[in-house]
């Protein structure tokens, strides 16, 4: 039996027909267009699903479900968006109308909590029960697989990782506080650091960057080079990431914590530093609960495979 998977973005709508074995055998992606209504970008949704249904040479018929995975906050029982502010999104009944279309089931949940799902039964998390995803991109997400399943907390509301605190008091964040670990541990956040340092320290390779060409890559790509203040810009990052990994393990101790996103593309340059920074700085140190620490594997897949699989 297939399943289908949508990835929900601002800008794009992705959707693939999904094998038993969490396999994509099927795709196509449509711009969302996220000025219309809902019910606009609904109907190309479903639009979506047909035409990646006709490229497998299938019917809904031969589906068990269809997944969605939606940005903001998903009430995951109801099958509603509640709010998803970069759509404009309010309590929208987005699976009940798939439905509607389709006259099989639909499952909603949040795309970050559907990437840690997709990871799960497909990429890095293979094998474990309980693991944590999260994306270093725009913001910093999560999603938590605990027992398998995901939790999603009261009113599906749980796992918004990045918006713990890391420094009182400290830098502004998106979600009106001040010091969140997304502020810190962010690609956006790095792209700050490393126009600071470019300011701060005139003799530095990253000073002759025009800022608008600075962006997560730049302090890595200088350090490789040897530019002393990339460096500093580099170890301190690396640092703000395993802070945060660090009260997940002390929270969670799951068997693995898998980073996904743009950043973790630096491979282990960001993750030799981050699992040493944990080893040595959790709970118990080397003799506490240290989960493997890794990359995850399916990359742009994610979001559909972990709809699919909701």
């Amino acid at each position: 039996m297939y399943r289908i998977g949508i990835d929900l973005g601002g800008t794009n709508i992705a959707v693939g027909v999904v094998n038993e074995q969490y396999e994509i055998v099927s795709h196509t992606s449509v711009p969302t267009l996220a000025h219309r209504s809902p019910e606009a970008v609904i109907a190309d949704m479903g639009d979506a699903v047909q035409a990646a249904l006709d490229q497998a040479g299938l019917t809904a018929g031969n589906c068990a479900s269809i997944g969605v995975g939606s940005p903001g906050t998903c009430d995951s029982g109801r099958g509603v968006v509640v709010r998803a502010y970069n759509l404009g999104w309010y309590e929208v009944p987005v699976c009940q109308m798939l439905t509607d279309r389709f006259g099989i089931p639909a499952r909603l949940s949040n795309d970050a909590n559907c990437a840690a799902l997709a990871e799960y039964v497909a990429g890095a998390g293979v094998g474990c029960r309980n693991m944590v995803l999260i994306t270093l991109g725009t913001g910093v997400g999560g999603g938590i697989i605990i027992d398998g399943k995901i939790y999603a907390g009261m009113r599906s509301a749980g796992a918004e990782l990045g918006h713990t605190v890391l420094v009182l008091d400290g830098e502004p964040c998106t979600c009106g506080r001040r010091g969140c670990w997304e502020a810190y541990a962010s690609a956006t956040a790095l792209i700050r650091q490393t126009g600071q340092a470019a300011l701060a320290h005139p003799d530095s390779a990253l000073a002759a960057i025009p800022a608008q060409d600075i962006n997560g890559r730049t302090a890595f790509d200088a350090a490789d080079r040897g530019d002393a203040a990339a460096q500093a810009v580099v170890d301190r990052y690396c640092e703000y990431v395993a802070a945060g990994l660090t009260d997940l393990v002390n929270a969670l101790a799951p068997e693995r914590i898998l980073l996904g996103g743009g950043i973790s593309r630096q491979g282990e340059r960001l993750l030799g530093p981050v699992r040493e920074y944990v080893a040595t700085h959790c709970f118990g140190q080397r003799e506490g609960a240290i989960p493997v620490i890794a990359a995850a594997k399916l990359g742009n897949e994610a979001g559909i495979i972990g709809a699919a699989a909701l």
